[in-house]
């Protein structure tokens, strides 16, 4: 597995994989699918403060993660959310791991001290990848997303990395 920096010619296919989940889940509460050119749009807007990786296995694209601004006042600059999706076939692998492992890595390095995980539940899989990472529970919202006629709660997970540093022996 190898996991890099996002780039350009990962448009297509983390374009694709998220309009997947656009279109078959309520993994993701956009109700329309985005183009490839939308989507390169906010990739290229956010990267310039917030790293986005992708993962490779074999060859292939595997999955992406990426952070992003939680909320816009100055107060906030050191908080961030991130999201990630892995692609069909390759769950279970590992490669939520490696990408988080990378991701958390980088906005340590960045100087981010909190980290938001936010997910429709329920969500098993993210759920324990977020607390297998460090995350905890802080926050579940009833009935606030609203997809495929049905109502949809969301749950927020939260990391102090200086704190994670601790728990794990590294400086902080």
């Amino acid at each position: 597995m190898h996991v890099r920096p996002f780039e350009a010619g990962d448009v297509p296919p983390a374009n694709a994989l998220t309009n997947w989940y656009i279109e078959h889940t309520a993994v993701h509460f956009a109700l329309e699918t985005s183009s490839d050119d939308e989507f390169a749009a906010v990739w290229q807007r956010g990267s310039r403060t917030h790293p986005w990786l992708a993962a490779q296995v074999d060859g292939s694209f595997a999955g992406f993660a990426k952070a992003a601004v939680w909320r816009e006042r100055e107060a906030y600059q050191n908080t961030c959310e991130v999201g990630i999706y892995i692609a069909r076939g390759f769950e279970g692998k590992g490669v939520g791991t490696a990408l988080y492992g990378d991701l958390l890595d980088r906005l340590r390095a960045a100087g981010f001290h909190t980290v938001i995980g936010g997910m429709t539940l329920p969500n098993d899989a993210s759920a324990a990848l977020h607390e297998r990472m460090g995350f905890a529970k802080v926050a579940h919202f009833e009935r606030v997303g609203r997809k495929f006629d049905q109502w949809h709660d969301v749950g927020f997970w939260q990391l102090h990395l200086a704190e994670a540093d601790a728990a794990s022996g590294r400086d902080a």
